[in-house]
C-alpha cells in the first residue's frame, strides 16, 4: 500500500482528497487541526508547516501540497503584508514540504508530487493580483522541482476553478452569486471537491507515471472556452 503525504488535509479539497484515498493508501496528515476522519490508514501530525519543525518520514510515494489562499482586493488595497502572506502560503510552505520530503520521495519507484495553482494564473481577473502573483510562483516552482526530481519524482500542478468549500463561501454566499458563477462557465457549474480529489489521486497514481512538470486546468470550461 501507497503512503502518501498531505499538507492541510483538514478542510476543503484537501480533507476531500483523504476522504478519496483513505481506502487505498497510508496517508498521512499535517495540518493545525485535525482531520473529521478516523481510520486506520491515516496518521495525523499537528504542524503548521510554515513555522513548526516537520516530523521525519523516511519513505513516501507521494506528496500534496494543499494549503491556498483567497484573498480578493482591489490591487490599490492590497498591502505589502497582503502579497507576503499569499506567497508564504502558497509558494513558502510547499518548498519548505518538498525539501523536507524529497529524500523520502525518491525511495519510492514512482513519487509523484502534486502542488496547487489556479485558473487566475491563465485569466485577467480583477481582485486576483495576490492570489494569481503566489499561484504563478507555484507553477513556476513546479516546473523547476520536475526538471530537478527528474527521473526519481514527478511534478505536476491542479488548476482549479472555484471550488465548493469553506475558502470559497464568501463567493458563493448567495444564490445570486452562485448562479452567477454557473453562468460564467461554459459547463454551466462550478466545482465539488471530490473532482479535484480525483485528479490528485490520478495524479499521484501509477496511471499517470507519464507526466511530469504539467498544470492540469480543472476549469468548468471557463480558461479556453468563450461560449
Amino acid at each position: 500500500m501507497k503512503t502518501i503525504i498531505i499538507i492541510g488535509g483538514s478542510k476543503g479539497i484537501g480533507e476531500a482528497i483523504i476522504e478519496k484515498l483513505i481506502p487505498n493508501y497510508l496517508i498521512i496528515n499535517l495540518s493545525r487541526s485535525k482531520p473529521h476522519i478516523e481510520h486506520q490508514n491515516l496518521t495525523h501530525y499537528n504542524c503548521d508547516v510554515l513555522s513548526d519543525e516537520l516530523p521525519a518520514i523516511e519513505r513516501a510515494d507521494g506528496l500534496i501540497y494543499c494549503p491556498g489562499s483567497i484573498n480578493l482586493k482591489p490591487f490599490k488595497r492590497l498591502s505589502l503584508d497582503d502579497f507576503r502572506t499569499d506567497f508564504e502560503i502558497n509558494v513558502i510552505g510547499a518548498v519548505r514540504s518538498i525539501q523536507a520530503y524529497a529524500p523520502a520521495l525518491v525511495q519510492s519507484e514512482n513519487g509523484s508530487i502534486v502542488l496547487f495553482s489556479s485558473v487566475a494564473t491563465s485569466m485577467g481577473m480583477p481582485f486576483h493580483a495576490s492570489v494569481s502573483t503566489a499561484k504563478s510562483a507555484v507553477e513556476g516552482l513546479m516546473k523547476s522541482v520536475a526538471a530537478d526530481l527528474a527521473p526519481k519524482v514527478r511534478v505536476n500542478a491542479i488548476a482549479p476553478t472555484i471550488t465548493q468549500t469553506d475558502l470559497a463561501a464568501k463567493l458563493l454566499r448567495n444564490e445570486r452569486m452562485i448562479e452567477n458563477t454557473i453562468q460564467r462557465h461554459p459547463l454551466k457549474k462550478f466545482l465539488d471537491p471530490s473532482e479535484v480529489a480525483a485528479m490528485a489521486e490520478y495524479l499521484i497514481s501509477d496511471v499517470s507515471k507519464s507526466l511530469s512538470g504539467q498544470v492540469f486546468k480543472l476549469d468548468c470550461g471557463i480558461v479556453s472556452l468563450k461560449v
